[in-house]
């Protein structure tokens, strides 16, 4: 009996010594469990209360991953383009092996710095750039490395299919896809339905932004002012088309241009010196010599001081002081107001633009906005120079285009509506049809005066400084003035250095666009020419018309009867 109870004693001891041990193991499995899930829930808590880091170098991702709006011209040819490209970043806090990383990185691009890519790597940074814009084969190559912290993105960029020819006007955009220049930097900072909701999307297209350039103009324009640079030796040349009804711009040049799919090109030096890039038609301003002949006429004769049969003697200079002004190939006799033009005569127009009176002559060009800014879509621009009062002498160089400095755009913008009837239409870069035009429209001369304007300057086409002109665009009844202005060099005129502009209008008959070519410092094309306007600007303009004339859709007419039809009755 005390060997039963003794054994007994000691089953039940190992069963309690067992029970207590399994309770202890279930109490660690718990504890265990407790804390794997204390982890878990620690980590939750950490990463939703954690905020992503959006940007790359402070550069928003959705700004990184936006695309812009085509543009298009008018007759729906691209000009911009974006296209998608990868771009490689890294996220230096999640990089492993940082030595490992750079050299697995350099054989796919060896051309990255070891050393600046290392302290790119080092760190614990969300997002550095790596390179931007590379290829979909340099993209794979990198993928295959396997690299922990390696990732792409894809940006949008930007590309030109015109290339170099509409430069100046289409400008360009920054790596980030933001515009710098041109109607690019226009569409981000002006009004364009805010860029159609912050001008931008997210993998998916934007309504095409339709400019008022035709493709097909601005080619036969840069063709030619490319071939005047060599035919003529100048060191610029530039030319801006406008239909003199609507505002449009249907074709602006200016060389030396850039190439936009490569911006840093436009700080490229030409000719050896800088800065020379820019758009001249209209951040240039210069003295356009006799061109603003006609701008004096136009106003003499609208304000009825000045009739086309009045007559005015040209005999003798003009003194003021101890200068005398005088013309360039004078008559030195009397000569009515057609011959005034046609001859191109300082000393008539300044007797023409006093006939009118000096407060008079400065208050028309504040009415064509000679004194001011053109409004126009380009942040190119700048702000004429016109003495806000004229003395004696100084209207009188500004009645025949000397002492004072606009745009060749304010000159074209005025040319419009001294041939179409007597309307300035604000000149623009976007389609607008005719009905829209006439809500902006500024009467600035009568339409009898706009008529005598046209007769004049289809005059100078058949037997002034345009013949030259005109013998390329026979036909299209073209018409226009000659500007040869001396350049200012270090304070003083130099002679022989010459901006020479031809500012003309065609069809003359029934008005459609008008043209201002500037040639900048031209020489004889040889021995047997001139350096003057007719034999440059205006050769350039008539090879011009002759070109685009026909894509315009104005067919040639060479009846005589158009041209007598031109010349005012009172005169005829």
């Amino acid at each position: 009996m005390a060997l039963i109870s003794e054994a007994s004693i000691l089953l039940d001891g190992g069963r309690a010594s067992r029970g207590n041990l399994t309770k202890a193991r279930i109490r660690w499995v718990i504890a265990a469990l407790f804390l794997v899930f204390a982890a878990v829930a620690g980590r939750l808590i950490q990463l939703g209360a954690t905020v992503n880091d959006a940007t790359i170098e402070g550069v928003a991702r959705d700004i990184i991953t936006a695309t812009r709006p085509p543009l298009l011209d008018r007759n729906g040819l691209e000009m911009a383009v974006d296209i998608r490209v990868p771009s490689l970043f890294a996220e230096p806090r999640r990089i492993v092996d940082v030595e490992e990383a750079v050299t697995k990185l350099r054989t796919v691009l060896p051309e990255l710095d070891e050393a600046w890519l290392r302290n790119k790597l080092t760190g614990d940074k969300g997002f550095v750039w790596i390179k931007r814009e590379l290829t979909p084969a340099i993209e794979e190559r990198i993928f295959q490395l396997g690299i922990p912290g390696i990732e792409f993105v894809t940006e949008s960029k930007r590309f030109y299919p015109s290339g170099r020819e509409a430069s100046h006007i289409l400008g360009g955009v920054n790596i980030d896809n933001q515009g710098t220049m041109g109607i690019e930097k226009h569409m981000d900072d002006g009004d364009l339905a805010l860029l159609q909701e912050l001008g931008i999307a997210r993998d998916q297209a934007l309504t095409p932004v339709s400019l008022s350039l035709d493709l097909r103009v601005q080619h036969a324009m840069y063709e030619q002012l490319a071939d005047s640079l060599i035919r003529y030796q100048a060191i610029a040349a530039s030319a801006v088309t406008v239909d003199v009804r609507t505002g449009e711009v249907v074709g602006l040049v200016s060389l030396p241009d850039y190439d936009p799919n490569d911006p840093g090109s436009i700080n490229a030096e030409y000719r050896g010196l800088k800065n020379q890039r820019f758009n001249r038609i209209t951040s240039g301003i210069y003295e356009l010599g006799s061109t603003l002949k006609t701008v004096t006429l136009a106003g003499a004769l609208d304000s009825g001081k000045v009739r086309m049969t009045d007559r005015f003697d040209a005999r003798f200079g003009v003194r003021f002081g101890r200068f005398t002004i005088d013309d360039f190939h004078g008559k030195h006799r009397v000569l009515s107001v057609p011959e005034v033009y046609k001859y191109s005569s300082n000393i008539g127009t300044i007797k023409i633009m006093q006939a009118m009176g000096k407060d008079e002559f400065r208050a028309f060009l504040t009415k064509l906005g000679f004194d001011k800014g053109v409004p126009f879509e380009l942040p190119e621009m700048r702000t004429p120079k016109v003495p806000e009062k004229f003395s004696e002498i100084v209207a009188a160089t500004a009645s025949f285009g000397h002492g004072m400095s606009i745009s060749p755009l304010h000159m074209a913008q005025a040319y419009a509506g001294f041939v179409n009837g007597g309307i300035m239409v604000p000149v623009t870069l976007m389609k607008r049809s005719e009905a829209e035009a006439a809500a902006f429209g500024t009467r600035i001369i009568s339409e009898q005066t706009s008529d005598e304007i046209r007769s004049l300057m289809r005059l100078n086409a058949l037997s002034g400084s345009g013949t030259r002109m005109n013998t390329y665009a026979n036909g299209y009844r073209a018409g226009g003035k000659t500007g040869t202005a001396e350049k200012v060099v270090k304070g003083r005129y130099a002679v022989g250095t010459n901006l020479n502009v031809f500012a003309s209008g065609f069809p003359l008959d029934d008005p459609r666009y008008v043209m201002v070519v500037v040639i900048d410092e031209p020489k004889r094309e040889s021995p047997t020419t001139g350096t003057t306007a007719g034999w440059n600007a205006g050769e350039v303009t008539g090879r011009i018309i002759q070109r685009i004339a026909p894509m315009l859709g104005i067919s040639p007419d060479f009846s005589q009867m158009l041209d007598d039809q031109l010349v005012p009755a009172e005169i005829r």
